[in-house]
């Protein structure tokens, strides 16, 4: 639960200050879209850049899934004078809770076009009923 609560802290949207180049709180946080479709949730994970087979970790463990990444720099790329470089490279990791009742051998992903987009099918909760109420007796 700390882990989470630590990547929530990350992601809050802050400005890196005009200038300064050391890395800033949430930049090796991976941005997600989470969003229910149906009976599933649908996560698209932002990866550009990356060799989702080589470069990527998904696992689910006690309701919780993790993704991890790395994102490479070219060699060829270290000796080009940049004026600029801003992309970012390294590890990036997210943490994510799942909905009871999820069964991880039903979790699908695909990575297409810079997106890692991971389908978790949420079995059927059965209805709430109203609460019954009871007379208390004096």
């Amino acid at each position: 639960m700390d882990g989470i609560f630590e990547e929530w802290l990350r992601s809050l949207p802050m400005r890196r200050p005009f200038g300064l180049g050391w890395d800033w709180p949430g930049e090796d946080l991976i941005r997600v879209d989470e969003f229910r479709d149906g009976a599933t949730v649908v996560i698209r994970a932002e990866l550009p850049g990356i060799d989702p087979a080589k470069d990527v970790e998904l696992t689910v463990a006690d309701g919780v899934l993790r993704i991890r990444a790395e994102r490479r720099v070219d060699e060829k790329s270290e000796d080009k004078g940049y004026t600029r470089h801003e992309m970012r490279y390294g590890s990036l990791a997210r943490t994510l809770p799942l909905p009871e009742g999820v069964q991880e051998a039903d979790i699908a992903a695909t990575y297409r076009d810079g997106i890692l987009e991971i389908r978790v099918p949420v079995p059927e909760q059965p209805e709430k009923s109203e609460p019954t109420r009871i007379a208390i007796s004096t």
